[in-house]
């Protein structure tokens, strides 16, 4: 017998209209298993109740709380008291902190990005995606990579990955840092402790180099370039009062020195 639908059943598009959806919104929540129909007349037309408007209900209403299809899908039967509510709902404030928090670092990540392209002379779309890369991995130093070029960026491309390249550059903060420490405490930079420092830190140049002096070339010019910018100056000048010296002493006792310009 075809269910009366002027009292008991309303038709797909009837409930539409009552909750303020559209009747596709409905037809995909039959078909996602979500609000089946109480029942289907014998032309096949979707009938709901009051009933399946009250479940409809709490479907928009965790939807517009920000929960996916599938997590109502499978909260709607548990939610029958105050606790399990509660629950839920600091779960779902939980996730929506955590996703807070991720779109805050990718906007300032972006806006830095505006910053750091606005201070390039030419757009280089290998820069930006290395910039962003770094300042995901918390790499202070992500804005140098402006002052590099093409060559040398190939270079560290193909000598390191995001691991290697973070150790790397954590190697470097750690070694810039005692330079300054070491130069504070007054320690002589040809005393045992300033040499054993400056074998280090050429260790780590060479690293870097890979032996090739041309980009240990790019790299004495890229200091030189750097220098214009106050965060690399101020860095650079307090760890090179002891660097600098240090290495001097180093390539004195080695009998060369590879960082000196080859004369005409």
């Amino acid at each position: 017998m075809e269910p009366n639908l002027s009292q008991d059943y309303l038709t797909v598009g009837q409930a539409a209209k009552k909750m303020g959806v559209t009747v596709r919104t409905l037809q995909y929540y039959d078909k996602a298993g979500l609000l089946p129909p109480s029942a289907v007349s014998e032309g096949g037309r979707r009938l709901y109740t009051h009933k399946d408007l009250v479940q409809l209900h709490q479907i928009l209403a965790l939807k517009h709380l920000g929960f996916s299809l599938d997590d109502i899908k499978n909260r709607l039967i548990p939610l029958d008291e105050p606790g399990a509510v509660a629950a839920v709902l600091a779960e779902q404030a939980a996730a929506l902190r955590e996703q807070i928090d991720r779109l805050t670092q990718t906007l300032g990540r972006l806006e830095t990005l505006r910053n750091e392209a606005l201070s390039m002379q030419t757009v280089d779309f290998q820069k930006y995606a290395d910039i962003l890369i770094n300042l995901e991995m918390k790499n202070d130093y992500y804005w140098l990579i402006k002052y590099f070029d093409g060559r040398t960026l190939d270079h560290i491309r193909s000598r390191f990955d995001r691991d290697s390249g973070m150790a790397f550059m954590q190697a470097f903060s750690r070694l810039q840092e005692e330079a300054v420490r070491l130069h504070a405490q007054g320690v002589p930079p040809d005393s045992p402790q300033g040499q054993a420092f400056a074998q280090r830190y050429w260790g780590m140049i060479t690293a870097f180099t890979g032996g090739d002096m041309e980009i240990l070339g790019k790299l004495m010019a890229f200091g030189r370039n750097a220098g214009a910018d106050s965060r690399w100056a101020k860095q650079q000048a307090q760890a090179s009062a002891f660097i600098g010296p240090a290495l001097d002493v180093y390539f004195s006792r080695l009998g060369e020195n590879p960082l000196q310009e080859d004369e005409p």
